[in-house]
């Protein structure tokens, strides 16, 4: 499980459907969550991210849906049978992506290579409040 802290920055509800953005390092985060409580502008928590939930690009250009991308070196690169654990370092905060091996060879991932690790929204997820 990948964790990251952050501050929140900004809430948008509508119903019981939640948008919170997040500050962590240089970038902006985005979560999508329903019924959403306890947090407020400023608020510092301990975001979570599946490493199964990261997805990998490489030589990303144009537009796509994903919200949170973090510009990544590839760190460690552990080549299983089906699956594949990536180690990735953002600004020094390594995150885990495991992805099909398929997908390794077909982009002919590499240890040192720039990467572009994407989640979506309704991936990220709040572990705790930081009090």
């Amino acid at each position: 499980m990948n964790r990251l802290q952050a501050v929140v920055i900004k809430i948008d509800s509508l119903e019981n459907l939640t948008i919170v953005q997040f500050e962590f390092k240089d970038i902006i985060l985005s979560m999508m969550s329903l019924e959403l409580s306890n947090i407020d502008l400023g608020t510092k928590v301990l975001l979570s991210i599946n490493a199964s939930h990261i997805a990998i690009s490489k030589g990303l250009s144009g537009d796509i849906s994903l919200s949170n991308r973090f510009n990544c070196i590839i760190k460690k690169l552990v080549k299983g049978k089906l699956l594949s654990s990536i180690t990735l370092d953002f600004q020094g905060t390594p995150l885990t992506s495991i992805i099909t091996t398929n997908s390794v060879n077909r982009m002919n991932l590499k240890e040192n290579d720039e990467v572009t690790a994407l989640v979506k929204a309704s991936e990220l997820s709040i572990q705790k409040v930081i009090t």
